[in-house]
């Protein structure tokens, strides 16, 4: 059969039901095979959008999303959702076409070195230059993207190899000698941690993202119940561990709150699980949690000590090693009291420092309300996208995620414009679940487009956006760093978001009453087809509370 066929052949063969992307010439073999192929194919309107979207699919289903672009542009316009992929640790597969074989090096019409340009956003990456290879390399591609540390992996496949005829037959395995990552954990590690645990005075579970990417959910809960362990997780890892739980002290980091950051700041002994101790946690590294010990269980060795030395660290699946750990520690059946001043120190934080705003006095809407007219209006029971800013980090405070793989946004990279696709995305891979995007006015306006492949698509996203006519979190650093020397933050009222709305195809509405928000919410989660709501918001409200750049976790503000 063609190249191409089989590529069709080795995508249902991997459970792939749909792919994102737009064809160019050199990639349109595949897209004649996908005219007969039996795979769902979304045409997004920008390429960007495709691979923000097989993210979304990504992070919403647990199954490796897939996206297409042509040669040149076409894959130089997935570079920004494929680092994405990278940074966050999404299990993704980007398929690029790429001119024929004897034009290569000669900067032939639409030429780029795709593989070149992302070797270092990518987990791995394959040049396709025999076409009887492609079958075993696109199996390999989503063994890799799928396995030990989630990843993008990029395939760049010639025109006319793609053409080509090959003899074809199932691959049945994969085996790849020179990466085993290693999953079960030490289990003299292991030991020593239960142990480590069992003798601190003031622990602490820190979750990141990787507990979502292994589905560790579960068992994460089951550790912290274990005994009276309280629970904080950065931006990517809420979700892993359900925030009304009485353990929970809340987001940590930057944006997160005061018990969160201080208790981290005073603990004897942290349990980092799937968490890679980033600036936006550490902030001033030199003064992170100085009295504490570290546990640090993650799937790649190399982030294990990168930052943060480990004093006990296990390499491994989280979901293979926590059930291990909860059972050595419970073998020690250790003294449950010597938490009773940790407790009650966190509750004195708790109760002096809770997540507060000034509400208005009149009809104007505080953004933080509207994360929580939002949550009421959705019960809390909805899939939430967002873009990058400070509606972003409103979302992470006043939306309560219960379970995981609820909570969609960028972290690592913190690329404007995700919110959108990665909400159709995340609705195609979860058709029956609310999907709502909470988007900034700046970040919006980088893949509004995509509104079109929602509504030619028939995909039912929900759109709020808190508009505030700036580009809001460099305006709060102007305001707070830069002497309120306010420059080109100033987003003006351009577009008409319901007239732009319309324009697409989809429902349009606005908001700008507190009194009848939760109602215009409600009334857009049930209307058929995308919806967009422009919700005006404060101008210049601050997100707090605050780690200042470069400062500790003590010196919060707000």
């Amino acid at each position: 059969m063609r190249a191409v066929d089989a590529i069709i052949e080795c995508l249902k063969a991997e459970g792939v039901d749909v792919v994102f992307g737009i064809p160019g010439g050199a990639n349109l073999p595949t897209y004649d095979a996908l005219y007969y192929g039996g795979i769902r194919h979304i045409l997004c309107r920008h390429e960007q959008g495709a691979g923000h979207a097989a993210e979304g699919y990504a992070k919403a289903s647990g199954r490796v999303g897939v996206a297409l672009g042509t040669s040149g542009p076409g894959a130089t316009n997935l570079v920004t959702p494929i680092a994405d992929a990278m940074m966050d640790s999404v299990p993704t597969v980007f398929l690029t076409g790429q001119v024929r074989t004897e034009l290569l090096g000669t900067d032939g019409f639409q030429e780029a070195d795709i593989s070149g340009i992302t070797m270092p956003i990518v987990k791995h990456s394959f040049m396709v230059q025999d076409p009887r290879e492609i079958p075993r390399v696109i199996h390999e591609a989503f063994h890799i993207a799928r396995t030990g540390r989630p990843g993008p992996v990029v395939v760049d496949i010639p025109q006319d190899l793609s053409r080509a005829d090959i003899p074809y037959e199932p691959v049945d395995s994969v085996r790849l000698p020179g990466y085993n990552p290693t999953t079960e954990g030490n289990a003299k590690q292991i030991r020593l941690a239960a142990k480590a645990l069992a003798n601190a005075r003031r622990p602490v579970i820190y979750a990141g993202g990787g507990v979502v990417n292994a589905d560790a959910a579960r068992e994460l809960v089951e550790l912290a119940t274990s005994d009276r362990f309280p629970v904080t997780c950065t931006l990517m890892g809420l979700g892993a561990f359900p925030a009304p739980h009485e353990q929970w002290l809340g987001m940590l980091g930057m944006h997160g709150t005061r018990t969160a950051n201080y208790a981290m700041d005073e603990a004897d002994l942290i349990c980092a699980i799937g968490a890679r101790f980033d600036d936006r946690i550490t902030g001033k590294l030199s003064e992170f949690a100085p009295r504490a010990k570290f546990i640090h269980i993650d799937i790649d060795p190399a982030e294990i000590s990168k930052n943060v030395p480990a004093h006990i660290p296990i390499v491994g699946d989280a979901k293979k090693i926590l059930p291990k750990l909860t059972r050595e520690y419970r073998a020690l059946e250790a003294d449950a009291s010597r938490l009773d001043a940790w407790w009650q120190r966190i509750r004195g934080w708790q109760e002096k420092h809770p997540l507060r705003y000034e509400d208005s006095e009149d009809s104007e809407i505080k953004p933080q309300y509207m994360i929580e007219a939002l949550y009421e209006a959705t019960g809390g029971d909805a899939i939430v996208t967002s873009d990058v800013g400070q509606h972003q980090m409103w979302t992470a405070q006043y939306y309560h995620f219960k379970a995981p793989r609820r909570w969609i946004n960028s972290g690592g990279l913190g690329t404007m414009g995700f919110g959108l696709p990665s909400a159709l995305g995340a609705k195609v891979a979860c058709p029956d679940e609310t999907v709502v995007c909470v988007a900034g006015d700046g970040s919006l306006q980088m893949t509004s487009q995509e509104l079109a492949t929602c509504v030619s698509e028939e995909i039912p996203v929900k759109v709020f956006i808190m508009n505030n006519g700036y580009l809001g979190m460099v305006r709060q650093w102007q305001e707070l760093f830069w002497d309120r020397r306010y420059s080109a933050v100033d987003m003006g009222t351009r577009p008409d978001w319901v007239k732009l709305a319309e324009a697409y195809g989809a429902t349009g509405m606005r908001v700008a009453d507190k009194s009848e928000l939760v109602e215009a919410m409600r009334t857009a989660l049930l209307t058929d087809g995308p919806v967009v709501v422009d919700v005006r918001v404060t101008r210049e409200e601050n997100c707090y509370p605050m780690i200042p750049v470069g400062e500790a976790a003590r010196d919060m503000v707000g």
